[in-house]
């Protein structure tokens, strides 16, 4: 199925579909799982439109490039463009909030990490981020008080919330919005939280982000 944006209740978004921006190391549970360091500034990377899927879909993931690893975030749709975006801007630029997965190719991020090259190719190939509908953004959400849960076959896999980001949803995007411009129907990972492991084909998924959405999935190989 081609990927278009949803709500929360299976309804198209009116928004084109284009990137994703993410932020890696923005927890520091996570960050110590993997024996990484703090960055002092947000440590940015990209998804292209074909890694989004709809993550109510079975997850494919690649079985001949080594274990590929579930990484639950909160992500954050975008209904207009952003640059050098103050804080209030780019609250009036969310459209609404929802649940990603961030499939990484773990033993392949190894590899790159320790030649010191770039992680798209173990992050941004096709279907290499599930989304879930998006609950529309009010003034009502905390985005510093959000709770998600990751189950994998009705076990606890990872549990997050966004009170513990080393670098919080709002000034996170305004930053991004400094380096370069944010579009219309961007949407943002905003970091996961430790417990990320391997998925193999038959596993069952359900991600809840807590009173507002629960997505069930299972794992298929590509």
């Amino acid at each position: 199925m081609v990927y278009r944006h949803i709500d929360f209740q299976g309804n198209e978004i009116s928004l084109p579909v284009s990137k994703v921006v993410c932020i890696g190391r923005n927890y520091l549970d996570h960050i110590e799982e993997m024996n990484s360091t703090v960055s002092e500034a947000p440590l940015l990377f990209m998804k292209p439109k074909a890694a989004l899927c709809h993550m109510d879909e079975p997850i494919v993931i690649p079985t001949d490039k080594g274990e590929c690893h579930n990484e639950l975030e909160v992500s954050v749709l975008l209904k207009s463009p952003l640059k050098n975006a103050s804080e209030d801007e780019v609250k009036d630029a969310i459209w609404g909030i929802g649940l990603g997965l961030d499939l990484t190719l773990r033993e392949v991020q190894a590899a790159l990490k320790k030649q010191g090259q770039p992680w798209e190719r173990a992050k941004s190939f096709d279907n290499s981020a599930p989304l879930s509908g998006f609950v529309p953004f009010n003034e009502t959400i905390n985005l510093d008080d959000l709770r998600f849960t990751l189950t994998i076959n009705e076990e606890i896999r990872q549990q997050g919330h966004t009170e513990l980001m080393l670098h919080k949803i709002i000034p996170l995007i305004a930053h991004m919005s400094s380096i370069f411009t944010l579009d219309s129907g961007d949407v943002i990972l905003t970091g996961t939280p430790k417990g990320v492991g391997k998925l193999s084909p038959a596993d069952k998924v359900e991600a809840s982000l807590d009173g507002f959405i629960t997505v069930s999935s299972k794992v298929v190989a590509e």
